[in-house]
């Protein structure tokens, strides 16, 4: 009787000490050969999970953190802050680490100032960049998230002319003096002998954009030596095509000069008088330029293409005239752009009435034509 009592009570203290460890056990999971797994501290995360042996730990980098003990918990990364480590991540570079409350963050990308705008502060790990209006005298051309304002220039070079005042967007502009962009030539007053002196055209925001201009006023000038070779060869053809006419029309009628000869007794030299007539038709055919019509004239012709009430006819006549949209929007930002026009195409050996009639009557401008005509028809009655 008393073995049977003692094996009772030795069976309940093996099952006794069963239940103890598991009691024990902190991270409450054991090991196949039921040990009790350990927990990796904070800081740590872990590398190798328990099971056919102990849970083994890693320390985590500047990159991940850990803020709690755990035996299943690996190192989480700093793009998600938590907890008490937070402020020891680090987010990649171009961000910061953007605290939303007490135990978390996230990383955003650090803000880039804009043109006309200065960097004040730096983009720091946990705070974002601080933007500056750029102050009167500083500019900034670019966005950027690293650069403050630059301070402007106080004057050009030698060689240069300024063409444009610094701003919040842009340093000072120059140009060379040798490849000025004029807005209009001086105009005399009639109270005055003096002539206006050039002025220049700013480009619209910076001096890269003047390349673009200097291009197409070259396409320009290619253009028109095409189209004066054309005309010019145009006008040989029908010179030559009028004076073989005239020269048949002399001859068919030479009789007549004979006629008159023997009728009034005085000698008639009929081949004197085709040279003369030749030569009559020759300068008649001779093409009048736009540049020896008179000053008051062309003004007239100015006022009329610079009706706004028409609208900007002068475009199309500069686009008609062989100009690119690049120059004519040069013109444009001038003071007297019809003017510029008259005055850059009159310049040109190929300016002649005759080319810019044909293009007025393809703009249905028939008021310009008339004046042009009228002033025509005066010269030749001089």
């Amino acid at each position: 009787m008393d073995v049977a009592g003692n094996l009772s009570a030795l069976l309940l203290l093996l099952i006794t000490a069963k239940v103890v460890p598991s009691n024990a056990c902190d991270s409450g999971m054991y090991t196949r050969d039921e040990k009790c797994c350990s927990m990796c501290p904070r800081g740590y995360g872990v590398s190798v999970s328990c099971g056919e042996s102990d849970t083994q730990c890693e320390p985590c980098t500047g990159s991940t953190y850990s803020d709690e003990e755990s035996a299943t918990e690996k190192c989480q990364p700093c793009s998600e802050c938590r907890g008490a480590h937070c402020p020891s991540c680090h987010c990649p570079g171009g961000h910061f680490l953007l605290s939303e409350n007490a135990t978390s963050g996230v990383c955003h990308p650090c803000s880039v100032c804009g043109r006309g705008q200065g960097v004040l502060l730096n983009c720091t790990r946990t705070r974002n960049t601080v933007c500056q209006p750029c102050p009167p005298g500083f500019y900034s051309e670019e966005k950027n998230s690293v650069s403050p304002c630059l301070p402007c220039r106080t004057e050009c070079k030698e060689t240069q002319v300024q063409i444009g005042e610094c701003t919040t967007h842009h340093d000072i502009l120059c140009m060379d003096k040798d490849v000025p962009i004029l807005k209009g030539e001086g105009r005399r007053d009639e109270n005055s002998t003096d002539l206006g002196s050039p002025e220049f055209i700013p480009p619209e925001d910076s001096g890269k954009n003047i390349i673009p201009v200097y291009c197409s006023i070259l396409a320009a000038v290619v253009v028109g030596l095409i189209a004066y070779v054309a005309f010019k060869c145009w006008t040989t053809c029908k010179q030559k095509k009028l004076l073989a006419k005239a020269r048949a029309g002399e001859l068919a009628a030479s009789g007549e000069g004979e006629k008159l000869h023997s009728d009034s007794g005085v000698f008639l030299d009929t081949h004197s008088l085709q040279e003369q007539n030749q030569l009559n038709k020759a300068a008649k055919l001779e093409p009048k330029l736009y540049v020896n019509l008179p000053p008051h004239k062309q003004e007239e012709v100015e006022r009329l293409l610079a009706d706004t009430s028409r609208g900007k006819d002068w475009q199309r006549l500069a686009s008609l005239l062989g100009y690119e949209e690049d120059t004519i929007d040069a013109f444009s930002r001038g003071e007297d752009p019809v003017h510029t026009l008259l005055t850059d195409w009159s310049s040109k050996e190929s300016s002649t009435l005759e080319v810019l009639c044909a293009a007025l009557v393809n703009m249905e401008r028939a008021d310009v034509v008339e004046n042009l005509n009228s002033a025509n028809d005066a010269s030749s009655v001089v």
